[in-house]
């Protein structure tokens, strides 16, 4: 049965901005080559961990939304713990409230972008 997942993951903050692009498309393109779309992939820049994971402050955050099948997760979960620049990932399945919210969340942040746009 597909479902709708979302991913976050955090990238150790040594990577260069290069790097990070690097990382992020690898797994995109995992995703993809398995059989999953992609609905939206979300950079959340570098940002201060609530704890040191790894003697490390601070981490590149990405989201990415995407439609699977369930065995897929297990795949791609085990492709992120094999990744040395990936500190921590979580994912998880988004029942159809959290896919509302992530929806409209989208529709707001393009309209606020559409609107910079015409100014």
């Amino acid at each position: 049965m597909i479902r709708q997942y979302e991913a976050v993951f955090i990238m150790t903050p040594v990577l260069s901005d290069e790097q990070m692009k690097e990382t992020v498309s690898k797994f995109q393109k995992f995703l993809v080559d398995k059989g999953a779309t992609i609905i939206n992939a979300d950079n959340w820049g570098l940002r201060k961990l609530a704890y040191p994971i790894q003697k490390k402050s601070t981490g590149f955050y990405h989201m990415i939304e995407f439609h699977a099948e369930g065995k897929l997760i297990n795949d791609f979960e085990i492709a992120l713990k094999r990744d040395e620049r990936i500190l921590r990932f979580l994912t998880v399945v988004l029942d159809k409230h959290a896919v509302a919210y992530s929806d409209k969340r989208r529709a707001k942040r393009a309209a606020k972008a559409e609107e910079k746009v015409q100014a």
